[in-house]
């Protein structure tokens, strides 16, 4: 092992994935000098085994579903999508995994990359070891970033590491559609590559341990998903959990609680994340290695004054653009502090993430897809708000069925009855992925209903059923 000299800077990050990528570009553009660490590729999680290659994946699928709503076209998209070809476009959207053009980028903002595995060593101190055992010490003149994510989370089953199976990495960078696949769980990750498997070719066997499908969301939400699922093939269980899986040549076998033997060539757990955070040097600073990083709004570590925790880490939100907003209000609060300026805590300020508490929103991207932002009815009221859920199916909107001939689809609003603002907002229903940061806004701005009167929705879109949701408020 080699070890140099120390080198200073303002601001070191340890993660260059996308939010990681945010604080550096965020900090540097305040002038402040930055190192950013990363182990593996620029670009992270998101880039290369997450939502680029998920989406690119899904394209293809959601864009035949919709097409055989149309009369005039379902005849031409009957057949099955070409596979391969999908998988090859899959593959340049993760930059067939080669990171150069991010790494330029990186360079392009005036940061500079160090690649190996980077450690805390004190406070403001951060050590990278490169791959030929190179031990470079940086230190920190304001701030470290902590921006290192989470991983996959795999059961304590016995013997499961023999068996090799999937994690969100593997469904989303798979050469080849299996002929049988095995998901376990209930939400994202599952139904998305549940969805996305299916359409390529595998017979996808769905085992959820809950009683339905994405138990985050209005319960209608995972309900429409479920039906659709199982509407194109997939086989989906609910309450069954698995007790043991075994790879018997070369087949995946996974027995359930109830005792049934389901087999397949394949196996993807998505069975939730943990923090990336067992070995990166937290207890040097105090802290439990392995743990989720408590941070205040402005993303900083509970306890410290220079070390903060951006993105999945912190466990606000587990989603790649809000960790990106938190990139920018940490970057913002980071410079705040380093010039010596106030630091607003106000909520909605400059230098707080409020949206992580009241407008947070998320893309499903099934068919049907399912969106929403801000509370649940649920959390509303278990929040302690005075609400009211106010429903209506996009049957009534006359831009969902020129969208697609027997589109199905629903929609919920959750109005706070003190003010009239929206606490939250639900659609699911084909291409209202698109719809949701309208919902974002009004939900972020506190709009409230007499002022949403006003925001015309155009005709025929999707978009009308805004104003069946206010004109189901007003009459009910």
């Amino acid at each position: 092992m080699t070890e140099t000299e120390s080198i200073a800077y303002d601001v070191v990050v340890l993660g260059a994935g996308p939010v990681g990528e945010n604080v550096a570009d965020r900090t540097r553009a305040a002038g402040l000098t930055t190192a950013i660490v990363e182990s593996e590729l620029v670009g992270g999680e998101c880039s290369y085994w997450a939502c680029m290659p998920s989406k690119a994946l899904l394209r293809p699928v959601i864009a035949q579903a919709d097409a055989r709503r149309l009369p005039g076209l379902a005849p031409a998209v009957q057949g099955p999508l070409d596979t391969p070809a999908v998988l090859a476009r899959r593959n340049d959207y993760a930059s067939h995994w080669k990171d150069d053009g991010q790494a330029a980028w990186v360079h392009g903002i005036g940061a500079d990359l160090y690649r190996g595995h980077g450690r805390l060593a004190g406070p403001r101190t951060v050590t990278v070891t490169g791959a030929d055992g190179t031990v470079t010490t940086l230190t920190a003149r304001h701030a470290v970033a902590v921006a290192t994510g989470t991983r996959a989370q795999l059961p304590d089953l016995p013997h499961l590491a023999g068996v090799k199976p999937w994690t969100s990495r593997e469904a989303t960078s798979a050469q080849a559609a299996p002929g049988r696949l095995i998901v376990v769980g209930g939400g994202v990750v599952a139904t998305e590559m549940a969805t996305a498997w299916q359409a390529l070719g595998s017979r996808v066997t769905l085992l959820v341990r809950g009683k339905g499908l994405l138990n985050r969301m209005e319960p209608f939400a995972g309900e429409l998903v479920a039906e659709a699922l199982a509407e194109s093939g997939v086989d989906v269980r609910t309450g069954t959990s698995v007790e043991s899986v075994t790879r018997e040549n070369g087949t995946v076998v996974a027995v359930t609680a109830g005792g049934d033997r389901v087999e397949a060539d394949e196996i993807l757990f998505a069975t939730g994340r943990v923090p990336h955070t067992d070995d990166i040097g937290l207890d040097t600073v105090g802290l439990t290695p392995g743990s989720w990083l408590e941070a205040d709004d402005t993303l900083r570590v509970t306890g410290t004054d220079w070390l903060y925790a951006v993105g999945d880490v912190n466990h606000r939100a587990l989603l790649t653009h809000q960790g990106k907003y938190q990139a920018r209000i940490a970057g913002a609060a980071i410079a705040a502090r380093a010039a010596g300026d106030p630091v607003v805590h106000e909520p909605w300020g400059p230098h707080v993430a409020t949206a992580d508490h009241h407008a947070v929103p998320q893309v499903v991207f099934t068919d049907p897809e399912a969106a929403a932002v801000g509370l649940s009815l649920a959390e509303a009221e278990q929040a302690g708000h005075r609400v009211r859920a106010v429903d209506v199916e996009f049957s009534s909107v006359a831009g969902a069925g020129l969208y697609g001939d027997g589109y199905n689809g629903r929609a919920r609003m959750v109005v706070d009855l003190e003010d009239e603002t929206l606490r939250g907002v639900t659609f699911v229903g084909p291409g209202v992925g698109e719809l949701i940061h309208s919902a974002t806004v009004a939900v972020a701005g506190r709009v409230p209903v007499s002022r949403l009167w006003h925001a015309v929705p155009s005709y025929p879109t999707l978009s009308e059923v805004w104003l069946r949701l206010l004109e189901a408020y007003r009459d009910n």
